[in-house]
């Protein structure tokens, strides 16, 4: 059961998002119950604590804050991500988000497709950086990584 089966975002504190920001939250919160890849690996000899998990997203200090339990409320484990890693990634992210929900407005297919291409690139990227991240922390495929790296953005966004 190497998996998330339930996710909450912790923005107390946070500006309100955007109608856009919002909706893109909803779809990578359901995108990612549906389907996503999440371990963590055993530490200090340990085995690896067994899912499926629950995990809560949040800034606190100014960092990325990963809690995660099993289903029942045990804590399994924390890790605390700087934002300096994300920032250059997130802010393109949100740039061409900008252009696309401007795009699909008054732009020929086409040009929608160009811009939606670009943004799936730097999708990609922050995804990897988020990988990177938790490297030795947790284990997640790229799907599951594009999918938390969208909850990263809608937290940065407020943060």
């Amino acid at each position: 059961m190497t998996r998330i089966s339930a996710i909450e975002i912790d923005d107390r504190g946070l500006p309100s998002p955007t109608p856009e920001i919002e909706q893109e939250r909803r779809v990578a919160v359901f995108d990612l119950l549906e389907d996503n890849s999440f371990s963590i690996p055993g530490r200090h000899g340990q085995p690896a604590p067994e899912g499926p998990f629950r995990l809560s997203l949040a800034i606190r200090e100014g960092k990325l804050v990963f809690d995660v339990t099993s289903e029942d409320g045990a804590k399994v484990a924390e890790f605390h991500l700087s934002l300096g890693p994300f920032r250059q990634v997130v802010k393109d992210y949100f740039q061409i988000c900008e252009s696309y929900f401007e795009a699909v407005k008054r732009l020929p297919p086409s040009q929608i497709e160009a811009i939606d291409m670009a943004r799936r690139g730097i999708h990609n990227e922050g995804a990897r950086v988020l990988m990177e991240r938790l490297d030795g922390k947790a284990n997640l495929d790229a799907g599951t990584a594009r999918r938390l790296f969208t909850l990263v953005c809608v937290l940065h966004f407020g943060g």
